[in-house]
């Protein structure tokens, strides 16, 4: 019987210990590999609420073109990054709409990539860095 009773005990306390770690770890229900995560429907950490802010001086209606995403761009670079001016606009497609990726430039050669969405958000991605030819 102690011997039946110190073989319950000891496998309470593996599962114990197991949840304990798998908790910690990120697993379970709204985990690593199951349910709904933080943050995956607007909750908080990097979900749809999270992120870096957008920038839109003024709401539009139809899908961003390319010479207003330019513009947008140029507007960014005067409210945020002096000395920055657009070298590229480069469109992709993405959910069936035009987004497109403008690199802006300095005079001292570091090249800033912001993000236009159809809406004419803008969104600044990475940080500075130098092009390489």
């Amino acid at each position: 019987m102690k011997r039946f009773l110190g073989l319950i005990v000891a496998l309470v306390g593996l599962v114990a210990l197991s949840s304990v770690a798998l908790a910690q770890w990120g697993g379970g229900p709204g985990g690593r590999w199951g349910g709904m995560g933080p943050g995956m429907m607007g909750g908080g950490g990097r979900g749809w609420t999270g992120g870096a802010p957008c920038f839109n001086p003024e709401t539009t209606a139809g899908q961003v073109t390319e010479d207003k995403a330019k513009d947008l761009a140029q507007q960014y670079a005067e409210k945020y990054l002096a000395g920055f001016t657009v070298d590229k606009v480069l469109p992709f497609t993405g959910m069936r709409h035009t987004m497109y990726s403008v690199e802006l430039k300095n005079t001292a050669g570091e090249v800033r990539t912001l993000h236009i969405n159809p809406f004419g958000n803008v969104m600044p991605f990475g940080g500075p860095r130098q092009r390489r030819s």
